[in-house]
C-alpha cells in the first residue's frame, strides 16, 4: 500500500488565525448542531432539484482531494468524472481553512471540502447554501455518526457531504518507550522521562490536546471541551504546555519530517496521525499508535456548495461523486483517513484499511473531540463565563514555543 499525502493537517489549521464571526459556533463531537451557540446564519434555502448541468465546477481542495492523475497515474478520480457528467474540474489547492474562506467569498468557486473550522464561519457568513441531500443519492450510504453533526449542519438542516476522517494518535517507540503508555500523561505529566524525544504536533490547536489532557486529570478544572475554555480552563492548559516545552525536541508540521524523526530516534513518543504510523512502520520504523484513555482530538471534512455557485448542478454532481463508494476509498487510501460511505470498505485496494483507520467503529470515534474553533460564546453551552477566542490560542502559542 502505497501512503501518500500531499499536505499537512498543518496548513489546515495554523494558518486559522483570523477571529471568527462573532455569530460563528461550533458544537462539541457528536453533539449534534442544535446545541451550537451563537449560530444563526442567514435563512437561504438549498436547491430543490437537479437541473442541465453547466459543463464546468470550480473546486477549492485540500491537496489530494481532487486528483486527476497528473501528481500520480494511478490517482485519478477526475477524468472519469468529466466523462461521466460532461462537467470540466477546475480545481484550486488551498493552504489554509482562512484560504478556503476567503475565496469562497468571491463567487468564483463552487464547491469546497471545509474542516470543521472553516465550515461554521462559511454557514454563518451565508457563503455557504444548505444542501438538499436528497440531490446526493450516494449520501444515504455515510456513516450515520458523521452526518448533521456540529460542522455540517445547524438546526436541522444540512450544509455539506461528510468526505472523512481521522484521529490524533499518540505514537511511541517500542523499543524505547517501556512499559508501553496508555495515557497522555507519557507527553505531559511523564514527558521528563523522554527529555529531548518528546514531540508534538506545531499547531495553536494542539492547546486542545492538553485541555483534553485537563479534562481526565484535573477534574476540579470542570472541562466539558477541550474547545470551549473559560481563561482559568486556558491558563492551566497553556502552562501545562509551557512545562512539556522543556521536554519537546521538536515540534512538527510535516507528517515526512515525524517520520524521520521516529526512524532516527530523534523522537521517541508524540502525537501523530495513523497514516505516518503506517509509512513509517513501513519504512522499519518500531512504533505502535493508539487513542490513549483520556480520548484524543480528531478532524472531519465536508464538501460545501457556494450560496453563489455559478454552476450548481455540476457541484451537486461532483458532491455525489466524491462520496460514491469507489472514489471515496482511492481518495481515503490516497490522503490516508478514514471514507465517509460505509460501501467504500468494500473498494479499498488494501482490504484492511478500513480495519487500519477504524472506519466502521462507532465506539473508537466516540472518543474523538474533533476540530472546532474557539469563540467567545462557550462552545460547551456556558453562559456565565466568556471563553477564550481562537486568536488568544494563536497567541499562547508563540508564548509555549518560547
Amino acid at each position: 500500500m502505497e501512503y501518500v499525502v500531499r499536505l499537512t493537517r498543518t496548513l489546515q489549521t495554523a494558518a486559522a488565525l483570523t477571529l471568527l464571526l462573532a455569530a460563528t459556533a461550533c458544537g462539541s463531537s457528536g453533539s449534534g448542531s442544535d446545541t451550537a451557540t451563537g449560530l444563526n446564519p442567514p435563512d437561504l434555502k438549498a436547491q430543490s432539484e437537479l437541473g442541465r448541468t453547466e459543463g464546468r465546477v470550480n473546486i477549492i481542495a485540500w491537496a489530494g482531494y481532487v486528483e486527476d492523475g497528473s501528481n500520480d497515474p494511478k490517482a485519478d478520480w477526475v477524468t472519469d468524472f468529466q466523462k461521466q457528467t460532461g462537467c470540466q474540474v477546475h480545481s484550486k489547492v488551498a493552504a489554509s481553512s482562512d484560504e478556503m474562506v476567503k475565496l469562497m467569498k468571491t463567487g468564483e468557486y463552487d464547491t469546497v471540502s471545509a474542516s470543521g473550522d472553516a465550515s461554521l464561519r462559511l454557514i454563518a457568513s451565508g457563503d455557504a447554501a444548505p444542501v438538499n441531500t436528497g440531490l446526493v443519492p450516494n449520501y444515504k450510504d455515510v456513516f450515520d455518526d458523521l452526518k448533521m453533526q456540529a460542522w455540517n449542519s445547524v438546526k436541522g438542516k444540512a450544509y455539506g457531504i461528510p468526505h472523512g476522517r481521522g484521529a490524533n494518535l499518540l505514537m511511541y517507540n517500542t523499543e524505547k518507550v517501556r512499559p508501553a503508555p496508555t495515557s497522555w500523561s507519557a507527553v505531559f505529566d511523564d514527558a521528563a522521562r523522554y527529555k529531548g524525544h518528546v514531540t508534538a504536533y506545531d499547531s495553536p490547536i494542539y492547546i486542545a490536546d492538553a485541555a483534553l489532557y485537563l479534562k481526565a486529570t484535573r477534574p476540579e478544572l470542570k472541562i466539558k471541551d477541550p474547545y470551549a475554555l473559560d481563561q482559568k480552563q486556558f491558563d492551566a492548559a497553556v502552562a501545562l504546555l509551557k512545562k512539556q516545552n522543556a521536554d519537546v525536541g521538536e515540534y512538527w508540521g510535516d507528517y515526512l519530517q515525524e517520520v524521520s524523526a521516529f526512524k532516527s530516534g530523534d523522537s521517541l513518543v508524540g502525537t501523530t496521525w495513523q497514516v505516518i504510523v503506517n509509512l513509517a512502520a513501513s519504512e522499519g520504523a518500531k512504533v505502535k499508535a493508539f487513542v490513549p484513555k483520556e480520548g484524543a482530538t480528531g478532524w472531519s471534512d465536508t464538501w460545501m456548495i457556494s450560496a453563489k455557485a455559478k454552476h450548481p448542478n455540476c457541484a451537486y454532481k461532483w458532491l455525489d461523486w466524491i462520496v460514491s463508494p469507489k472514489v471515496n476509498a482511492q481518495v481515503a487510501e490516497y490522503f490516508g483517513e478514514a471514507p465517509a460511505n460505509a460501501k467504500a470498505c468494500e473498494q479499498t485496494s488494501d482490504k484492511g484499511f478500513c480495519a487500519t483507520y477504524h472506519a466502521a467503529d462507532t465506539g473508537y470515534w466516540k472518543r474523538v473531540a474533533f476540530w472546532n474553533t474557539p469563540i467567545p460564546q462557550c462552545l460547551d453551552g456556558r453562559t456565565d463565563v466568556t471563553c477564550v477566542p481562537y486568536a488568544k490560542w494563536v497567541q499562547a502559542w508563540t508564548e509555549i514555543k518560547g
